[in-house]
């Protein structure tokens, strides 16, 4: 299995952000996308999970699941934490593991994995900002989809939680997930560099 994107150019605005980008990350590999603020990253990862449309050139997951698009099978973690306040730690968990569906494992142990195994009948409205960003991180887990897109995944994280996130990382990795981060952090990883618009 290998993500490919070939001569991808990026709009947004009226403004070419990027083009005739070529890159590629293969089962088992994480890639870093880098650069200065309004660079791409985040279009690039946006533009993977089918939330953009490319200006032109092409995404695909060589080797995926044929019958699934790409969005349908890769995570995008983005800056913010898509939970609802009102809803406890686990209900916000299990709201997404139903809406997103496919291959959904059990809330419980994917809270405990993040570190929240202790909170699951808090309400997410109570929760810090690291504490919502281990949420969002559970969900990674408890839907299991081959290509994680990570848009500045540490932040909010604490030193802890990073290290925890790090060992999520590479466990996904070594069961030949594929992922992709924009981040101006080291991942804690060992990942291949893209780097976007120059010199971060």
């Amino acid at each position: 299995m290998r993500l490919r994107g070939c001569q991808v150019s990026c709009i947004r605005g009226g403004r070419q952000v990027f083009s005739g980008l070529d890159f590629e990350a293969p089962a088992g590999e994480a890639l870093a996308v880098v650069g200065p603020n309004g660079s791409g990253k985040t279009s690039l990862l946006r533009l993977v999970a089918g939330l953009l449309i490319p200006a032109g050139g092409s995404v695909a997951l060589e080797g995926g699941d044929a019958e699934l698009t790409l969005p349908e099978q890769a995570h995008y973690l983005g800056h913010r934490d898509a939970l609802k306040p009102a809803l406890s730690v686990s209900e916000n968990l299990s709201f997404w593991r139903d809406f997103l569906g496919g291959d959904a494992g059990d809330a419980g142990p994917c809270l405990a994995a993040v570190g929240l195994g202790h909170a699951t009948h808090l309400p997410s409205a109570y929760l810090s900002a690291g504490q919502r960003r281990r949420l969002s991180i559970a969900r990674l887990l408890v839907v299991r989809r081959p290509v994680w897109l990570l848009d500045e995944p540490t932040s909010a994280l604490d030193t802890a939680g990073q290290r925890l996130f790090e060992g999520l990382m590479r466990d996904h990795l070594k069961g030949g997930g594929i992922i992709v981060a924009a981040t101006h952090m080291p991942l804690g990883i060992e990942a291949r560099e893209l780097r976007m618009g120059g010199p971060a």
